[in-house]
């Protein structure tokens, strides 16, 4: 059997953390099994659907590295690339319809004429007596003169499955097992709405067919929906694919992730600087595993190893920090060059352009101190700021000059003097000098060179201080260390 698996996302906004799992997963079971993945748009809830969110999923997908094999074509999603399409369920209205009809033909369906007032009684009246809140099949027990009566009002009509009465449904899950359900707990649910347009059971059943879905690799909030659609599956008579349902994610806390736990939109996670190949390994152990202590998993590894098998039923765990540490270890394996080339934009949207040269001598005193491409620039902004920094005179003094400001301006006068009348302008010989003034001055060294961090960099936490002074040269290192002596006046 060729593996062929589906991703089929709904349109109704930006792409999340779990949105990408089950993508990733269903390419790396089918590059793993050398089979296909299809991207399929799945916009038949109108009501729903947001401008620019297809975009938006197909830029998320092709930046982490999913190419589909089949699906809307990324240059123009108005294509297919691909045997089976239209992949957008809104160009696939007429299939849907049929085979509704057919269902109702051969007695597996039926028109429901109710309206939503008399739905919503029905549905306060379950409440009432205490029971789920579900359709009373008022319209499967009509007799065809009813029917006909209601046809000829021209009545809006939604088509219904006649699900059995007794008996159960059971499917096996690849990860779960054998899951069984009592028939009389389900609904007569509804297949295709008054408009025309399918509902998600009847028309993912009908492209899964279609489109010789072998494993549906799905999350396991599906789980409930899976015996109605192995019952469309029987009516039809269809060999239903494969079913896995995936684990949840959750913060760490074990509550359902939010914002709270750092769960943002593939847009947000790019805007603050994390690494595709960084998000692919996080994603990747989102449920599954390599084995019981292996954290960085290279793309290669990954499809070698992925498989069903090592996917856990029990909740994954999005773990922020996890994340920010994996980041950084990506940001630390990219080549100078690399690096810089990716905070250029970074840098460029914050402070306008920047000169490209500096910026490719600051990436070794930032490469590793930084988790995300977005902190590089508060952490390196001074280097290309013309003037001098922002900082309260509490932050320039700190603790150990907070009682002697006197003593702090004396000693960055000094520094200003010293710094003067050097020739050579490179770190080693900025640390001799200053480490000699400190000494001179009868300092401590990493009082004064604080007191000089701030000056320079604006910042208490910076890189290193003298390779700092070296980037930002001769001229604003005195401007700053002026501008500091004033403050103190």
């Amino acid at each position: 059997m060729t593996v062929r698996v589906r991703f089929p996302p709904s349109p109704t906004g930006e792409p999340h953390v779990g949105n990408l799992r089950t993508a990733l997963f269903n390419w790396l079971f089918a590059r793993h099994h050398g089979g296909t993945f299809i991207l399929r748009i799945e916009d038949t809830d109108r009501d729903r659907v947001v401008p620019g969110a297809m975009e938006a999923i197909m830029d998320a997908l092709l930046w982490l590295g999913l190419h589909w094999d089949e699906g809307p074509d990324p240059q123009d999603p108005t294509h297919d690339i691909g045997p089976y399409g239209p992949y957008v369920q809104s160009r696939r209205l007429p299939i849907y319809q049929r085979y509704a009809q057919e269902l109702v033909e051969a007695g597996h369906a039926y028109y429901c004429y109710c309206p939503p007032e008399r739905l919503e009684q029905v549905r306060k009246e379950m409440v009432r007596q205490k029971l789920p809140p579900r359709y009373d099949r008022h319209c499967r027990y009509l007799t065809d003169d009813q029917r006909r009566e209601l046809e000829e009002k021209g009545l809006p009509r939604v088509v219904r499955f006649k699900t059995p009465l007794a008996g159960e449904t059971s499917f096996y899950d690849l990860i779960r097992g054998t899951i069984t359900v009592k028939n009389e707990t389900l609904d007569d649910f509804i297949l295709l709405k008054s408009d025309g347009y399918p509902v998600y059971h009847l028309a993912s059943v009908v492209d899964d067919h279609l489109m010789s879905i072998t494993h549906v690799l799905r999350g396991e909030e599906w789980i409930p929906s899976t015996p109605r659609h192995i019952l469309l599956y029987q009516a039809f008579r269809w060999q239903p694919p494969h079913f896995a349902h995936l684990p949840m994610i959750l913060g760490p806390d074990k509550a359902k992730l939010s914002k709270r736990h750092g769960d943002m939109s593939v847009r947000e996670l790019k805007g603050k600087g994390y690494l595709p190949q960084a998000l692919f390994n996080f994603l990747g152990l989102l449920g599954w595993s390599l084995d019981d202590h292996t954290e960085i998993i290279s793309q290669e590894t990954f499809i070698r190893h992925f498989d069903l098998d090592r996917i856990s039923p029990s909740p994954a765990i999005f773990n922020i920090e996890k994340l920010n540490w994996m980041n950084g270890v990506y940001i630390r394996s990219l080549s100078q060059d690399e690096l810089a080339s990716l905070l250029e934009p970074f840098f460029s949207r914050r402070l306008g352009s920047v000169n490209v040269d500096l910026l490719k001598q600051a990436v070794p005193l930032i490469q590793e101190r930084i988790k995300t491409l977005e902190e590089a620039v508060a952490m390196a902004a001074f280097v290309f700021l013309p003037g001098t920094m922002e900082y309260s005179v509490q932050e320039l003094l700190g603790k150990a000059f907070a009682q002697r400001p006197q003593e702090a301006r004396t000693a960055l006068e000094a520094a200003c003097s010293r710094l003067e009348g050097l020739e050579v302008w490179d770190a080693q010989t900025l640390e001799e000098s200053m480490r000699t003034l400190a000494q001179r001055l009868g300092l401590r060294t990493g009082d004064f060179f604080m007191l000089l961090r701030v000056a320079i960099t604006g910042r208490t936490v910076s890189p290193p201080l003298f390779q700092s002074m070296q980037l930002v040269g001769k001229e604003r290192t005195l401007l700053r260390l002026r501008d500091a002596v004033r403050r103190l006046c």
